[in-house]
């Protein structure tokens, strides 16, 4: 039983994984500030680059459904220790690259072990704090903005020196949270000490549930892949994945449950698609530098906010908390869109209030209302956010840009716009208008100076339009709200009290 593990060890186990949090999150934010450095070294094309970036995503994704499937077979000491070996091995694959597949290889590496740290990270601190779910949650993933801080920090601090030292200062936080994990023993899943069967744990996924995963994941890997594949392929996949584990499980799954799955991918979109637009939109108005400041001031407030989760999510509840935060976020986006020079930092505080609680608290409420679905349900949600951003959620971001840059371009700059239109191109959401990147390489200073102008406040004013994703997610929690409030308020679950 986990109640028998004691205090000191279960802080033993919670800052393991916090660092290991860390760790994925700084190694996340170094690529990120060094990926130009990489272009010119390797001389990589812009597509290069994106599958770079694209590649530390998808298999993370991916990764942590699998071990969702198997670590209570594995167990999470395993899990671990396999998340250890793969993270340095992508480290020295990256620092002593030669070209593009090498680079390639060893981000994909990195993020199948960033998806096993978090397979093993959230059940093992749901189960070692089972009576505090949310707030140890929130206060564990308080580890992934601190890592992203951190590493900005570093990429500040070590300045001009070259990029395989910088990306091997990722070795500190991955060397810290090896020796804190090897010599611990973890307590078995909630779920597994409660003895519920393992087929219970899919019943709460249920069929509807799988084809969800089942047609991000098949969409996932037809990217890593290079596939260009848009609808009936992976519907299909999904569909027989769905039949398999409805017949199996006799369940389409929990309805509360399929619902946050759906929130997911907006809310992953709200909270960390929006960031990769952030950095362009702050070097608008700020300097470079003063760009990475702001970043990771809002990282630090986001790490600082979810220190103090506890007496928060004990005022509102976990639904109370999402609601609020929810409308906070919208707040944030609408303010970004108009905001200018110094006000820019203003609304990027706003904004960052309001993405704060809104992915680790969904991690609470799961764990708790949840339990038999131990860390399938738990691990499952955080999956489907990151492939519902990289597969819908960054795609439709990228839509709103082009087709705003299209309409103001035509609008204010016919002339230019007949020189750098480019060839509609064919994406999930259907033709998306395109800028020819030849044409803008031709034109003159004053030219590339006035689309530039042109693109940033498109890059603005699609902001706005993003507010949409928390809309959507305010409407879901008002219906889980008033669901728990016709029911007598929320209230956890709690296996072993039913023993």
């Amino acid at each position: 039983m986990t109640d028998n593990v004691d205090e000191k060890s279960r802080r033993k186990i919670f800052w393991a994984c916090f660092i290991a949090l860390v760790a994925t999150s700084f190694v996340f934010g170094l690529r990120a500030n060094v990926i130009g450095e990489l272009a010119v070294k390797f001389d990589l094309s812009e597509a290069q680059k994106g599958t770079i970036l694209g590649v530390g995503l998808w298999p993370f994704a991916i990764s942590i459904i699998v071990f969702s499937l198997i670590i209570d077979k594995i167990g999470y000491k395993t899990a671990a220790i396999f998340a250890i070996i793969l993270h340095i091995a992508s480290l020295l694959l990256t620092i002593f690259a030669t070209g593009y597949q090498t680079l390639y290889w060893g981000t994909f590496l990195v993020a199948i072990a960033n998806g096993i740290v978090e397979a093993f990270i959230n059940p093992v601190v749901a189960t070692a704090y089972r009576q505090e779910k949310v707030k140890w949650l929130n206060i564990l993933h308080a580890g992934w903005p601190a890592g992203l801080a951190l590493g900005a920090l570093f990429t500040l601090f070590l300045g001009d020196l070259n990029w395989q030292v910088k990306y091997g200062a990722c070795f500190i936080p991955v060397i810290i949270y090896t020796v804190l994990l090897i010599p611990l023993k973890f307590p078995p899943n909630e779920r597994v000490a409660a003895g519920i069967p393992y087929r219970d744990m899919l019943k709460e996924v249920g069929g509807v549930g799988f084809f969800i995963i089942g047609w991000l994941m098949t969409m996932g890997v037809a990217q890593i892949a290079g596939i260009q594949l848009f609808w009936v392929v992976p519907v299909g996949i999904a569909l027989v994945l769905a039949l398999a584990a409805g017949l199996y499980t006799h369940s389409l799954g929990s309805w509360l449950f399929l619902l946050i799955l759906l929130t997911m991918g907006p809310l992953a979109t709200t909270e960390l698609g929006t960031d990769s637009w952030m950095p362009e939109l702050l070097v608008a108005e700020l300097s470079p530098k003063g760009a990475t400041w702001v970043f990771i001031y809002v990282s630090s407030i986001m790490t600082i906010l979810r220190f103090y989760a506890g007496p928060i999510v004990h005022k509102f509840s976990p639904i109370g908390l999402l609601v609020i935060s929810a409308a906070i976020a919208i707040v944030g986006l609408l303010f970004l869109s108009e905001a200018a020079a110094f006000m820019v930092i203003i609304a990027a505080t706003v904004y960052a209030f309001g993405k704060t609680f809104l992915w680790s608290t969904t991690l609470g409420l799961v764990s708790e209302r949840f339990p038999k679905g131990g860390a399938l349900t738990l691990n499952g949600v955080s999956a489907v956010g990151a492939l519902g951003m990289g597969i819908i959620g960054t795609p439709f971001m990228g839509v709103l840009q082009d087709r705003e840059v299209d309409a103001q371009l035509s609008a204010t700059s016919p002339a230019l716009y007949e020189q750098v239109k480019g060839e509609p191109r064919q994406t999930i959401f259907g033709e998306v208008p395109s800028v020819n990147l030849d044409a803008i390489a031709t034109l003159s200073a004053e030219g590339q100076e006035k689309l530039t102008a042109i693109q940033s406040a498109s890059k603005k004013g699609s902001f706005a339009k993003v507010a949409i994703l928390p809309g959507f997610m305010l409407v879901c929690y008002l219906i889980m709200f008033y669901y728990f409030k016709l029911r007598g308020g929320y209230k956890p679950i709690d296996l072993h009290d039913q023993e």
